[in-house]
This record gives C-alpha cells, structure tokens and sequence, in this order.
C-alpha cells in the first residue's frame, strides 16, 4: 500500500463491506474479519484476502484514517494466527512511537547485561536473531505494514521477539509495556512478564509463517 496517496476525505463502505469489517456481535463474524482485513494490509487481493473489492476498501480505509480503525479487529484473535501477530507487532510499533525514550534506555541496558553466546535474564541462550536498534524495527515494520511476503513476514517477528527480550533484560523490575490507554493492548502488555511472553508468540508465530501456516 506504499505509494498511494492520500484520498481528501475518508473511503465509505458500503453496508456489505461495513457488517463484515465491524460485526463484533458475531464471533465467527468478528474472526472472519479479522482474518480477512490481516491478510488484505499484508498481502493485497492477489494473495488470500478472498474478496479482492473488500482488499481494496481496507487499503482505502487505512490510507484515509490510517491504521487503528482495521488492527482493532485483531485484538482477540490467539497470538499464533495471523491477526493475533499483527495485533502484537502493531502494539510494538505503538510502543515505539508513543515512548521512544524508555525504549531506548531500556535497549541499551539490556544489551550492556548480555552478549553473544550468554544467556539472558532467564538463563536462556541469546537470540541467534540479532536484535534491531528501537529506529530501525521501526522501520521495518511501517515497511510490513504496507504490504509485504511471508518470508519478508516471518524476519520481522523474528526481529521484534529478539528485540523484546533485549528489552526485558533492561526492564527486569517492570517486565510490562504499555502502548495506548485502549484496553484491548491490556492482554499483551500488562500481564507478567509480558515482554518474555510476547517474544515467545512472536517467534511461535515466525515458524508458522516460515511452514505457510499463519493464517
């Protein structure tokens, strides 16, 4: 979706595109839409989005009012899916552009407590995936959400679960992060140890992307 430009007033959608995208009264409804929108950010119409026009209406959507409205849906969705790790990776960005500064002492105490080849505050070995500097993730993750392959896919969420265990290395005392006042980010951020916990389903997830089976 890079490239476009920015449309002078906000994409409508139709009753049939509206119910499908915003039917939370239906869970199955509400899964099916947050399937179909995950797949119509990363990979367009000509990948699994079936409905090619309802690819289409997101990528307007999100040109118009940017980002939030579409990864909303994501927020219940198990973090082994597709939704759920965009909805995990849309909350690191979140992060580091509403906090940058704690980001970055906390980046820079975790990697001054470990290096190649040790372990990290749990005992378990380093990442063999090097951790991205809090910019460059940054980076790399606009890059995704504007469309992207699964292999270009599963690096990311290999990056972003190195880079939160380097970050709960440096945030021993508060393992917790925060993105945003909704509180649909509070399942993934506030409970224990979330930055250990979230690492470990973004890397889950990074394997399922690697086997095609994050869907």
């Amino acid at each position: 979706m890079d490239g476009r430009e920015r449309p002078r007033r906000p994409a409508i959608l139709d009753n049939k595109d509206a119910e499908l995208i915003w039917g939370d009264s239906d869970p199955a409804l509400a899964s099916e839409a947050a399937h179909s929108t995950a797949n119509a950010v990363l990979y367009g119409p000509s990948h699994l989005a079936e409905d090619e026009r309802l690819a289409e209406r997101v990528g307007a959507i999100i040109d118009a009012e940017g980002l939030d409205e579409i990864a909303g849906l994501w927020s219940r969705s198990p973090a082994t899916t597709l939704p759920g790790a965009l909805w995990r990776l849309y909350l690191v960005r979140a992060w580091l552009e509403r906090d940058p500064e704690t980001i970055t002492m906390r980046f820079r105490a975790g990697t001054a407590q470990t290096g190649p080849g040790e372990t990290t505050s749990d005992g378990e070995p380093r990442d063999a995936v090097a951790a991205p500097q809090p910019p460059v993730l940054d980076e790399r993750l606009a890059q995704l959400f504007g469309g992207t392959s699964e292999t270009e896919l599963a690096d990311v969420l290999e990056q972003a679960a190195a880079f939160l265990r380097v970050l709960s290395d440096g945030a021993a005392s508060d393992p917790r992060w925060h993105t945003h006042d909704d509180a649909a980010a509070g399942p993934v951020t506030r409970r224990p140890h979330a930055l250990a916990a979230t690492a470990d389903e973004l890397d889950a997830a990074a394997s399922r992307a690697r086997a095609r089976r994050l869907d």
